[in-house]
């Protein structure tokens, strides 16, 4: 088959913007998992459970591999509804809505809700799904310096106290930040915001599974339920499976039903999908051992390199590229599945090592891990 004849202009055009990438050090490959899993974000090792595997296996006989259209033509199925409601209990929620994606589901809050006239603040560090669909929104944006603990609220204070205008003021962030791993400071995030009249959007997709009593994530454990619009729970990392789940009262999911582009037009996930999410609902149930388990060898890694406690995502900053990928690439040789993380997923010389702690990897095994890291930051 004979290839696009593009002409010369296109062609210039991507052969300089790879070149620019190479010189960069910026160049990403597409790599399958090689080696122990200290990369993904299967916390909980749920993605290889066999309960999950054969609920799936079991609705794939029964239902089909496909959903043959999108949820408001036919692809719904009850399935799909009875783990909505099972979620929104989960979370403490009136109601809450299956997404394909949590990419999609960051999209379909923030072009739903912030309406022309409102303005919408976010953390500068915030996931780039959160950043699109901010920007998509036909509100107004304001991004605010990146907040880690209490005492960092003082812009954003500032900030809401300055917005008068008659919009809606909404404030997006993460419970949990995907590359620094970081918690927000989510009880002065939900004091500021009843001060101010904004309405707090929160993404739970590095907590939920793991944090708080019955493990549905940091607004549960902070005890900020009651003052979180809406939350978006990513269902493909601690929960093993695939999807988002969007979380809120009853009036703000069905206009997600009525307006969110990215759920009125996919193609609904496969029924299968919602058979495995039920079994990992009941394996976070059955099993707390398993986040207690993944807390503390994330303590015990964070010791192991003289770092402070926090949370299963664990940053080592290297700053230049290349470096972090010949670092990154030497430790995936000793048999570690470690990959480099640079701009523009982290902001210019922080690239880094997203070390991801799951609850499968043994003392002995982090042991070994941390003296192959510590060899290769000395190259």
């Amino acid at each position: 088959m004979r290839p696009f004849d593009l002409s010369e202009r296109l062609r210039d055009r991507l052969a300089a913007r790879l070149t620019s990438i190479d010189r960069d050090g910026l160049r990403r490959t597409p790599r399958p998992p090689v080696g122990i899993d200290l990369s993904s974000n299967d916390y909980l090792g749920l993605a290889q459970h066999p309960l999950l595997k054969q609920r799936m296996a079991e609705a794939v006989l029964a239902d089909g591999v496909g959903s043959t259209g999108s949820r408001l033509l036919r692809g719904e199925r009850e399935a799909f509804q009875r783990v909505e409601q099972r979620f929104a209990g989960f979370k403490g929620a009136e109601r809450s809505l299956y997404f394909s994606s949590g990419y999609l589901a960051n999209l379909a809050v923030l072009t739903a809700f912030p309406e022309e006239g409102d303005v919408i603040f976010s953390d500068e560090r915030n996931h780039a799904s959160l950043i699109d669909g901010a920007r998509l929104s036909r509100a107004r944006r304001v991004i605010f310096p990146h907040i880690s603990s209490r005492h960092d609220m003082g812009a954003l204070a500032k900030l809401l106290r300055e917005e008068d205008g008659p919009g809606q003021k909404f404030v997006v962030v993460e419970s949990l930040f995907s590359m620094d791993g970081d918690e927000a400071p989510l009880p002065e995030y939900a004091a500021l915001c009843r001060e101010t009249g904004a309405a707090l959007i929160v993404d739970e997709a590095h907590a939920v599974g793991i944090y708080g009593a019955t493990g549905s994530g940091l607004i549960e454990a902070r005890g900020v339920a009651d003052d979180v619009f809406v939350s978006i729970n990513t269902a493909g990392k601690a929960m093993g499976v695939s999807g988002a789940f969007v979380t809120g009262p009853a009036d703000a999911i069905e206009l997600l039903v009525q307006r969110a582009r990215p759920f009125i037009f996919s193609t609904a996930p496969p029924p299968a999908v919602a058979a495995a999410l039920d079994a990992s609902l009941d394996v976070i149930a059955a099993e707390p051992e398993r986040r207690v388990r993944l807390l503390e060898r994330s303590r015990y890694l964070r010791a192991r390199l003289g770092m402070p406690e926090g949370s299963q995502i664990v940053p080592v900053i290297v700053g230049d590229n290349q470096r972090a990928a010949r670092v990154a690439a030497e430790i995936q040789a000793a048999g570690f599945d470690v990959r480099a993380i640079r701009p523009p997923t982290v902001p210019e010389g922080t690239a880094r090592l997203r070390v991801s702690v799951n609850c499968e990897l043994s003392e002995e095994t982090l042991d070994r891990f941390a003296a192959v890291l510590e060899q290769a930051l000395r190259v």
